[in-house]
């Protein structure tokens, strides 16, 4: 694969159900966590279900984060998109599971990119070069 970027799932249990349903304190936490990780942030949508949960996306000049979120059962789904190597998306990561109050998180690390015969990093924009991590990683 030629390798453009990485991408985090995240699944956060355990989590304060409170935050998980409050709009307004839900986009201010991913926009915190954006910049925690060293991203650009362009913009930012979220929205509330009735009766519960939310959906949020954090454009970042790198990608984007999202979370998806069940307050019935303490759990959110949060993606972490990024290209190049300015931004840590773990570092996103664990600012959002405190954040939110998560007891458990476990992580996927996936390379995204152009399917080939050989892995390599390739450039996105300017000279990109990341750290690879573990392809599972549960903290």
């Amino acid at each position: 694969m030629k390798i453009l970027g990485r991408h985090l799932l995240a699944e956060l249990s355990e989590c304060n159900t409170a935050i998980l349903n409050n709009r307004p304190e839900l986009e201010k936490i991913m926009i915190e966590a954006a910049r925690h990780s060293g991203a650009t942030v362009v913009d930012s949508v979220f929205h509330s279900y009735n009766p519960q949960g939310i959906s949020g996306i954090v454009v970042i000049a790198e990608s984007h984060i999202s979370i998806h979120t069940w307050p019935e059962y303490g759990y959110a789904a949060v993606d972490c998109f990024t290209c190049g190597s300015s931004v840590d998306p773990l570092r996103a990561m664990e600012y959002i599971k405190e954040a939110i109050g998560s007891k458990a998180l476990q992580i996927r690390d996936l390379n995204r990119g152009i399917p080939s015969a050989n892995d390599e990093i390739i450039a996105h924009k300017g000279n990109a070069v990341f750290p690879a991590i573990d392809n599972q990683l549960t903290h």
